[in-house]
């Protein structure tokens, strides 16, 4: 089973349900997971936000074209401020795609005895994708709804996209005999391949505050399909999600041999982050000589961090802005 584990680790593997009109993806994030949350110490409920953003963002990301940016972002007025990964597609055909993720927090007003989902209040969940210089960036919001981010995922397909959506996930801790405790993660998403024209039955959805959910814009001819696939799904344990005793294609037939599933090549994911000196001095490029004296330190330097991976940088102060005389930077 060794070999297994590591042939599927951080890996999403595409597939279609060719008698049930349902395409999806399955998801293992496990070295990937544990380096994300490995550049930050964060208490158990925002770790559990971040793990299920972070598994949500490599199913939906899957998707975009080559050299595109996926970028999801859930904003509360609770305790857990800020969610935001960002899932960075392949440069080129086999190359892997890379992921990264942040959380801004109130320590302070944290209850550790809470559910991590009730931790983030009202607020607003947010897919946006970057298709490149000259394009110009599609942002879908809805608001925070159901009882997980996975809940928030399935309304925002449906309320902005019409697309009937499901998700399956789990994550945690885990040891392995012989092996150390690390981070394994695992999911399911299904997506009911639209028709020509989605719609939405009726003038209001059955969701909460009267939001669009799966049921209410899947046309009569295709529920029964979609409602199979949705009970077969309900039957999955989290130790078949995570594996690595099971891997996602033999999870697959479990799951839908009756429904003909057909997988296709599985793409890799990497943790990985874009910042660098140039990208910093970019950032600030837009102050003054007057404004970049204010963010220097006793010590003479302009610092940066980046939320991300934890990359320290150090800038002279006259390099920096657009009063810029010469160049010099370090990071560590």
């Amino acid at each position: 089973m060794i070999g297994s584990q590591i042939a599927w680790d951080d890996t999403v593997l595409p597939f279609q349900l060719d008698r049930a009109d349902i395409r999806g993806r399955v998801a293992r994030l496990d070295g990937v997971l544990d380096r994300l949350l490995a550049q930050h110490d964060y208490p158990p409920a925002v770790e559990a936000l971040v793990a299920e953003a972070a598994l949500l963002t490599a199913l939906i990301g899957q998707t975009i074209d080559l050299r595109w940016k996926l970028s999801l972002q859930v904003r509360g007025t609770g305790p857990a401020r800020l969610i935001a990964t960002d899932y960075y597609s392949p440069g080129a055909e086999g190359e892997p795609a890379m992921i990264r993720a942040y959380a801004s927090f109130d320590d302070t007003r944290l209850d550790g005895e809470s559910d991590p989902f009730a931790q983030i209040g009202t607020g607003y969940f947010a897919l946006l994708i970057d298709q490149g210089e000259g394009m110009t960036p599609y942002q879908g919001i809805t608001p925070i709804a159901g009882t997980s981010l996975a809940d928030c995922a399935e309304t925002y397909f449906a309320q902005s996209e019409q697309l009937p959506t499901r998700f399956a996930l789990s994550f945690g801790r885990s040891t392995l005999a012989g092996g150390n405790e690390s981070w394994r993660a695992g999911g399911v998403m299904m997506q009911h391949m639209p028709k020509a024209s989605p719609f939405a039955k009726g003038e209001g959805g059955s969701g909460e505050s009267g939001l669009l959910t799966a049921s209410d814009i899947i046309d009569d001819d295709s529920a029964e399909n979609w409602n199979r696939a949705n009970i077969l799904l309900d039957t999955i344990d989290d130790l078949e999600l995570v594996g690595p005793h099971v891997t996602p294609t033999d999870m697959l037939v479990r799951l839908f041999h009756e429904e003909q599933p057909r997988v296709y090549d599985a793409q890799p994911v990497n943790f990985g982050c874009t910042c660098s000196p140039d990208r910093v001095r970019e950032t600030l490029s837009i102050y003054s000589a007057k404004d970049i004296a204010t963010m220097t330190t006793d010590e003479g330097i302009v610092t940066a961090d980046c939320q991300f991976c934890g990359a320290h940088y150090t800038f002279e102060p006259d390099t920096l802005g657009f009063e810029a005389k010469k160049g010099g930077n370090s990071a560590t």
